[in-house]
């Protein structure tokens, strides 16, 4: 799959992972769920979700560090400035052949364009908060995200998933 197509693919994932609602308790099966992932696979991974008021779940597995919390305040950022997943918005710069500093001013320090960001869509309401993980390669992170959202509202991840980077 080429860049295009993968960053029309990730646009046809914000489209269709809508919640009819999220509340702290979906914020909770969500989170535990990805945790249980990532024991089970023995990946070092933190997880975090929130709304844009305030943090709804957090977790980290063993073999993760400061370095994976920074990354995901980071990629909230993006998701929070652009309402599309961090990994999204990372294709789009390449394709372009910029960055985020130099199309936007936003600052390397503040804003990472890379997987692990996606933004949480609920119907009628629009996006109102972020899922973030870091600990894997990005487009892992991007596409463990999506799988866990698919399981949660009930479709094919087979349908969503990006497959293999070209």
């Amino acid at each position: 799959m080429g860049l295009k197509e993968d960053i029309d693919r990730i646009a046809r994932q914000e489209q269709a992972l809508v919640f009819p609602e999220f509340t702290e308790n979906t914020a909770f099966k969500l989170g535990t769920s990805l945790r249980r992932l990532a024991e089970n696979n023995a990946w070092g991974l933190t997880i975090d979700i929130r709304d844009f008021t305030r943090p709804l779940f957090y977790a980290a597995t063993p073999g993760t560090t400061p370095e994976n919390v920074d990354w995901m305040r980071r990629k909230f950022n993006v998701v929070k400035h652009f309402h599309k997943s961090s990994y999204r918005v990372g294709l789009e710069m390449r394709l372009k052949e910029t960055t985020l500093d130099a199309r936007s001013g936003l600052p390397v320090a503040d804003y990472a364009a890379h997987g692990g960001g996606f933004p949480l869509r609920v119907a009628g309401a629009g996006v109102i908060g972020c899922i973030t993980i870091s600990g894997l390669p990005q487009r892992q992170d991007h596409e463990t995200v999506v799988e866990a959202l698919c399981r949660m509202l009930g479709k094919d991840f087979v349908d969503y998933a990006l497959g293999p980077e070209v």
